[in-house]
């Protein structure tokens, strides 16, 4: 830990002389990663560069960072995928119609931007259209099985009367 800057001296002079004690005492020998070009160099990196890096390294998804507009709008490009997972004609419309309802909201709210993304509505029926398209065709119905004649069944209380 270093002292506290003393009144009266500049920044400059203050770090240069704590820099100059530092490489006597050697503090600057050996260091991990010495005499190796830095990373990065060669291109330029923007904020944005940054910030999308460092969340891949944390694990951290990156749409999570797009803008609300753009979101959406990415969301609308995955609903066919999404689509394709369910189950149902119900459930697809639903899922059509819940995403519908929330790009309606954003159209509602102020925008921070003139230039931000408008997401556009998704085709409900378009979509249930390629659900069904995308959907393995039912299997045809199989011709009754012949059935195999069963032995004549035997009353048991017919063997009763015979006594």
């Amino acid at each position: 830990m270093t002292d506290r800057k003393p009144p009266g001296m500049s920044f400059q002079t203050w770090v240069d002389h704590q820099i100059s004690q530092s490489i006597a005492r050697g503090e600057f020998e050996h260091l991990a990663g010495a005499g190796k070009p830095l990373r990065g160099l060669e291109r330029e990196e923007t904020a944005y560069d940054w910030a999308v890096a460092k969340a891949r390294r944390e694990g951290v998804d990156t749409a999570a960072m797009l803008p609300p507009g753009l979101a959406l709008r990415r969301e609308r490009d995955q609903l066919p995928a999404r689509a394709a997972r369910l189950r149902s004609e119900a459930q697809v419309r639903d899922l059509a119609e819940d995403y519908n309802a929330r790009v309606a909201a954003f159209w509602r709210r102020p925008q921070e931007s003139r230039w931000a993304a408008v997401p556009g509505m998704a085709d409900v029926d378009a979509l249930v259209a390629g659900w069904r398209e995308s959907r393995p065709p039912p299997p045809p119905p199989s011709p009754p099985s012949p059935r195999a004649a069963a032995p004549p069944r035997r009353r048991w209380f017919r063997w009763l009367r015979r006594r």
